[in-house]
């Protein structure tokens, strides 16, 4: 499987990609803020790369309900930063936002992806991301994002997605943008109960087989907390085993936090992959004389 990144291109087929998160927000529901500080977020990125990181995902909004992030507060939060990232480390750049605008403006700054939840909602996006020969990311979600969704409903969650999912893949390809170039998503957490996104992870060779990168974006989220009653804190375990069954089940890029015991979990299970050789029986002991 083929992925582009600029002028970079990856064969995904037993090598996953591990994308480690950049929150320039004050109100992040993982950091809290901690990487708001120019040094303090550059330090992390420089430690996310140094840990393995393939790329990195910078976002100036939270997904989640908020204070109100205007169009010009965004550009502020994450322009600058993407074009330092890029000089200092030397790694691929997407961008999270659902804004063309914001999109635009990055992509010119250097970024390569635009990593968009809202499933392309605003009509100027992939415009331009096609223009700048950038690679965008297709995420289900049922509403929209900073929008409450306590009961969302399905009649079959996986084929919903899946459709869904299919169709923006289409409107991407109808834009101008090359498959190569397009990554797919099924929005854990974004309109979906526990049980909802535990099944489409389970699921994830279902949506692997739709034949572009599927991305997983499970580290630390919500479903995690309240199928195993952990606080945000306390998910690491379990996002390294979300890891771990969804690279099993096809997944080909990973948004994680914690970049360097996800770089050990995709390391170990691309080398599984890789082996084609057949697997010698352990020799049996040796007896001893009597």
């Amino acid at each position: 499987m083929q992925f582009d990144l600029g002028s970079r291109s990856y064969d995904l087929s037993t090598r996953p990609l591990v994308m480690g998160i950049l929150n320039r927000t004050p109100d992040s529901f993982y950091d809290r803020g901690a990487y708001w500080d120019g040094d303090a977020f550059f330090a992390r990125a420089e430690k996310l790369v140094a840990d393995g990181a393939d790329l990195l995902d910078v976002g100036g909004v939270k997904a989640g309900p908020g204070k109100e992030v205007t169009e010009g507060e965004e550009l502020d939060r994450v322009v600058p930063v993407v074009a330092e990232l890029g000089r200092r480390t030397g790694v691929p750049v997407s961008v999270d936002t659902w804004r063309a605008a914001v999109a635009a403006e990055c992509f010119r700054a250097g970024a390569t992806m635009g990593n968009d939840i809202s499933g392309f909602a605003d009509p100027g996006y992939l415009p331009a991301a096609a223009a700048a020969g950038a690679t965008v990311v297709a995420t289900h979600i049922r509403l929209g994002p900073r929008i409450p969704d306590p009961e969302p409903r399905y009649a079959d969650v996986v084929e919903e997605v899946a459709r869904y999912l299919q169709e923006r893949v289409l409107r991407a390809r109808q834009a101008g943008i090359r498959d190569s170039r397009i990554v797919i998503d099924a929005g854990l957490d974004l309109g979906k109960t526990p049980e909802h996104s535990a099944r489409l992870l389970a699921a994830s060779d279902r949506l692997a087989a739709l034949g572009y990168p599927l991305l997983l974006s499970a580290s630390n989220k919500n479903f995690l907390g309240r199928l195993f009653d952990l606080d945000v804190g306390s998910r690491g375990i379990a996002s390294i085993a979300a890891h771990a069954v969804g690279v099993s089940l096809g997944c080909r890029i990973l948004r994680v936090h914690d970049v360097a015991a996800t770089r050990r979990v995709v390391d170990t299970l691309a080398a599984v992959l890789q082996s084609t050789g057949p697997v010698s029986a352990p020799a049996a002991p040796a007896r001893g004389g009597s």
